[in-house]
């Protein structure tokens, strides 16, 4: 039997929003299993993958339903959004969301309107693309713009932020290279000609993202607060050869040793990567995130083992990468306290630790080291 971790709270130090509207059958709920938006895939294979039916089982018994999909979408709707996101946060034990909310905007709750549907504490994050863009589209020239983006960034917590969140990998992958100012400002004209003329902009100039990009580490170190890379899988607009978290070495170098940098979404496939930069760091934190949602059975293990078998464990944070459907959040909890748990009785069984011990790496994992990181 794995260790039992259910009492202990979590810091969930990197999520999302909710839909207003819930998807209301099977079909519609699928397409939160996967992450690729190839419609086939949610219509066609989805629901052949053993995360599916896991979470069908799951959530049969979490609704107190039969785990057949029909009987678990009934009890969804039956319940609704609020009341799933408030049983999902009470029996999950969850203590805080960290919010990033440059996602979904449009048709997810409001942090003000998420603080009075569920209780736990709301906390905001700051995705660095989305503004970038903004300010582009509304700057005149690249000095104005710059100085619009230095501001935006001067001051994080009284803004109301606990860290950033950059999605570079999705856009020209994490080998960051030094860019000058005079470089920047080259790349910038064509990327504001284009936005001014289209009203917006989905930024993906190299020569750009990699000045500004560092440009917020600088700030993240100035001001103690994270910065959080995206690294890893995620959907197929990135290139999976691109976002190895090691090919950020630029931003280990000891010019930004005062920014906390957070390596997202356990670097899958890339964890022995992200282990190791973990435990060499000072400043690097590795996050048991998102791979809970999607990579069911031994290989979630192998990932625990992977990052606690390297990682010291207060460098080590959890996460679920819940998005949209409240659901989620249960599931990411459920699976990573569970390989968690199973990791750590494995190596009480091995003699390397004592239940005490285990408890105590698992409660900086499951929260302390988010709450100490972030400031809360």
């Amino acid at each position: 039997m794995p260790l039992d971790l259910s009492t202990i709270p979590i810091v969930d130090h990197h999520c999302h929003s909710l839909l207003r509207q819930q998807p209301q059958d099977d079909h519609g709920f699928r397409n939160h299993l996967t992450e690729t938006y190839f419609p086939e895939m949610a219509r066609d294979h989805v629901q052949h993958s053993l995360v599916y039916h896991w979470a069908i089982r799951e959530l049969g018994a979490f609704l107190g339903c039969d785990p057949e999909p029909d009987a678990v979408h009934a009890a969804r709707r039956e319940r609704g959004v609020e009341r799933l996101a408030r049983d999902v946060v009470e029996r999950g034990n969850f203590r805080t969301w960290l919010i990033d909310t440059g996602y979904g905007t449009d048709t997810t709750f409001s942090l003000d309107e998420l603080r009075g549907i569920v209780p736990c504490e709301i906390r905001e994050i700051v995705r660095l693309e989305p503004l970038i863009e903004r300010l582009i589209v509304e700057a005149h020239g690249f000095d104005g713009f710059l100085e619009a983006y230095r501001e935006a960034l001067s001051d994080l917590r009284s803004a109301g932020y606990v860290a950033m969140k950059s999605v570079i990998a999705y856009r020209t992958g994490l080998h960051i290279e030094p860019v000058d100012r005079a470089t920047a400002a080259v790349a910038f004209a064509p990327v504001h000609d284009a936005a001014r003329r289209d009203g917006r902009l989905r930024i993906a100039s190299k020569p750009l993202l990699d000045f500004l990009i560092v440009a917020a580490v600088e700030e993240a170190a100035r001001q103690e607060i994270p910065i959080q890379f995206h690294t890893g899988l995620g959907d197929p607009d990135l290139d999976l050869t691109k976002v190895d978290p090691a090919a950020l070495r630029l931003l280990f170098s000891d010019a930004y040793r005062a920014a906390p940098i957070v390596l997202l979404h356990s670097g899958y496939p890339y964890a022995r990567s992200m282990a190791y930069l973990a435990a060499m760091y000072p400043n690097v934190y590795a996050d048991f995130g998102e791979v809970q949602l999607f990579v069911a059975g031994g290989d979630l293990r192998a990932v625990a083992r992977e990052l606690v078998g390297l990682a010291p464990a207060s460098k080590i944070l959890f996460s679920t990468d819940a998005s949209l459907v409240p659901e989620l959040y249960w599931l990411g909890a459920q699976a990573g306290r569970r390989a968690l748990g199973q990791v750590f009785e494995e190596h009480i069984a091995d003699g390397l630790i004592d239940e005490r011990t285990a408890l105590e790496m698992a409660e900086m994992i499951l929260w302390r080291n988010s709450e100490r990181v972030y400031g809360l």
